[in-house]
């Protein structure tokens, strides 16, 4: 299916086409530039989310080719955010859903700005990239934490809403990633808010505008009243456009692997003759949904696995209606419905539990690396 019709792909679907992208990181690079919107980001992060590939992948493939930890080690930490904020998710389960140290305050409101939705900050940079999003269902990292700080601590939304808002329309939607870092940006995650004033995003976005809301200096912030471009907010309920539910052909002397959203590895036990069955709970997009373009890209992302079917339903109407009884799975918070061999994931480190901060969680992994 056309993911991005009369577009260059930004993403790829082809397998060969994703480690070939692995190869060409220029992690010393992306250390010194990752912050500016056109700095060496890896354009990975979708594939990381879908389980395509593993962080600890990417991490193996750059030190294969002689590079030492030091040199890189602002790449690695941002990798170890990924399994640091999966780590979270699964201590505290659907706590995430909520402030989870701190109470968000101030809250006006339980949408998100309409001139977000409708890209008329007036901002020149956030615009653009909203714009670009939409095409593309992807924002540079910095550019998520502008939105956010926009939209929590200047416009008074709560982070929930708005959280859900951009996971809808992500290619590399990952709940944990996305929930726990606005948070973090309004407070609820972290010590302290997250601020952004213009000449900050001028500086990194690489444009000169003057005379906005964001045009002042940081100690205005706390005493700032919502823009009036802020003022009105929106609500849209987002529903996921699932394919049609289709029968699947089983095997039943093989086994059967369950794949999912958030598990898109062909590699994973590619050399074991299987029933291979791609599971869309709608329970769960119902709970976390997703746009037609995130659809189409979680679809085309799965042709990469031989012999792979796709079945709408939930787990327990599979098993049922199929007779299955040896299933295998990976590791997720989604996944604790399933029943069967649940299997790990391949995480970076051997650092496993709840951490309150991530640099709690660093400390440990660091000692794992040969420096």
């Amino acid at each position: 299916m056309a993911l991005f019709e009369n577009e260059v792909p930004l993403f790829p679907t082809d397998y060969k086409e994703i480690i070939q992208r692995i190869h060409n990181i220029d992690p010393v690079k992306y250390g010194s530039s990752r912050n500016f919107i056109d700095g060496a980001v890896t354009y990975l992060s979708p594939y990381i989310s879908r389980g395509v590939i593993s962080t600890k992948q990417v991490l193996e493939s750059v030190l294969e080719r002689g590079y030492r930890p030091a040199q890189f080690e602002k790449f690695i930490q941002e990798l170890a955010w990924r399994d640091y904020w999966q780590q979270v998710w699964i201590a505290k389960g659907d706590a995430i859903n909520s402030d989870l140290k701190n109470t968000q305050t101030p809250v006006s409101n339980h949408e998100i700005p309409a001139a977000i939705v409708s890209i008329k900050t007036g901002i020149e940079a956030i615009d653009k990239a909203i714009q670009e999003f939409y095409q593309t269902g992807y924002f540079h990292n910095h550019v998520r934490m502008y939105i956010a700080a926009i939209t929590t601590n200047m416009g008074q939304s709560h982070w929930k809403y708005p959280a859900q808002w951009m996971y809808y329309h992500l290619l590399d939607g990952d709940w944990a990633s996305n929930a726990l870092s606005w948070q973090w940006v309004a407070g609820a995650n972290s010590n302290k808010k997250y601020l952004a004033n213009q000449d900050y995003i001028n500086k990194y976005c690489h444009t000169q505008q003057k005379n906005t809301f964001l045009d002042v200096d940081y100690s205005a912030f706390s005493k700032m009243e919502i823009p009036e471009i802020l003022s009105e907010t929106t609500f849209e309920k987002f529903t996921t456009p699932l394919p049609s539910k289709s029968a699947v052909r089983v095997n039943p002397q093989c086994s059967t692997f369950i794949y999912n959203f958030y598990n898109l590895d062909p590699n994973w036990k590619q050399e074991t003759e299987a029933n291979r069955i791609l599971l869309l709970e709608p329970s769960i997009f119902e709970q976390y949904p997703i746009s037609k373009k995130s659809v189409d890209f979680m679809l085309d992302l799965s042709q990469n696995i031989e012999g792979i079917q796709v079945y709408v339903g939930e787990f327990d109407e599979l098993v049922r209606e199929y007779d299955l009884d040896e299933i295998c799975y990976k590791e997720h918070p989604l996944n604790t419905n399933y029943k069967g061999i649940e299997e790990s994931r391949d995480w970076m480190f051997d650092v496993q539990g709840y951490f309150s901060s991530f640099f709690g969680f660093w400390k440990k992994c660091k000692k794992q690396l040969k420096y």
